[in-house]
Formats: C-alpha cells, structure tokens, sequence
C-alpha cells in the first residue's frame, strides 16, 4: 500500500515556472521609487465652445488625473484650428495638450469621461518616455510666427517700388508667339 505525504498549497507554487519571491527582493523593491507612467495626451474640443469653457474641461479633467493619484506637468492651449476634415459636422476644433505623470487607471477614467462628453471630438494619449519640459512644436512655431509679424514693421504702400501696369508691355522684349507671326 504506497504512502501519500500530505501536500501543502507553498509546496506547489516551488513548482510554477516562475522563481518565487523573496522577503530580500520584497523589501529592496519597496525602497526603489516606483516612478508613474508619463502621457503625452491631446484633445479637440468643438468650434462651438468659447475658450473658458476649454480651460473649464481642462480643469474637469485635471481634477479626475489629480483623484487618480497623478498630476499634470504641463497644459498648452493651442487654440482654435481648421480640421482637415468635418469631424461630427465640425471644420474648426480647439486643441489642447496636456503631459501627464497618472497612472494607468486615472488616464482610463479621464479618457471613458472624455468619451461621455458631447463637446470632445476627439483625443489621443500616447505613452512616452519622458516628457519634454520645452513648449511643444505648436507653440514654438506660434512664437516663430509672432515673432516674423513683430519683425516686419511697418512697410506701408511700398513707394520704394514703381506702379505696375499690367496692359501694356511697351518696355518689354514681344512674346514668342507674337515673334512668330
């Protein structure tokens, strides 16, 4: 008659693929900091909406990051830009950029709130690395913009230049078809 040991639950995790854990890597584990995920997320909100009702959803939605444990690095207003098609029946949407450091499950909730909301056409989260701490291209190329603006001055009627008249072409060499003739 064969002899059965009895078998105890610890006994069968030694025998799962995985190694099993340790108290010296559980508690070198806890002293490590555990940094959170970081987003990179825009949205586009409808031509509809005035800009403080944007900064509103912006704050609705930092508010969700911050109960989730996360925070906003960074939030940009990019303004009020032609799409590239109607989205929803709208040609004009107001984007907005924000960097989150949240994790997983307060980024979840934000976007599932985002999908409820009639004024948000659309978004977009993507997972980075590491955030950037400089103003993103849009707004540098904004500055870029401002900056030719400032730099032109003012070049009024341009007197420097004679009056074009397009009718006649009496100081000019006959066109080729007319040589031809």
């Amino acid at each position: 008659m064969a002899f059965a040991l009895p078998v105890s639950p610890l006994s069968r995790i030694s025998r799962l693929p995985f190694p099993r854990l340790r108290w010296g890597l559980a508690l070198t584990h806890s002293r490590r900091r555990i940094s959170m995920p970081t987003y990179e997320h825009v949205f586009m909100a409808r031509q509809d909406v005035s800009s403080q009702q944007v900064e509103s959803l912006t704050d609705q939605y930092k508010a969700v990051i911050e109960e989730g444990g996360g925070k906003i690095e960074k939030v940009e207003q990019w303004g009020l830009k032609t799409l590239a098609y109607r989205i929803k029946k709208n040609r004009k949407a107001h984007y907005t950029l924000m960097n989150i450091n949240a994790p997983h499950t307060a980024v979840a909730e934000m976007e599932r709130q985002m999908n409820l909301n009639e004024d948000v056409l659309r978004f977009m989260t993507i997972r980075m690395d590491e955030l950037e701490e400089e103003p993103s291209v849009m707004m540098q190329r904004r500055d870029r913009d401002d900056r030719k603006r400032r730099d032109r001055g003012d070049r009024g009627d341009r007197d420097d230049r004679p009056a074009r008249s397009f009718g006649d072409r009496e100081d000019r060499a006959p066109r080729r078809s007319e040589e031809k003739e």
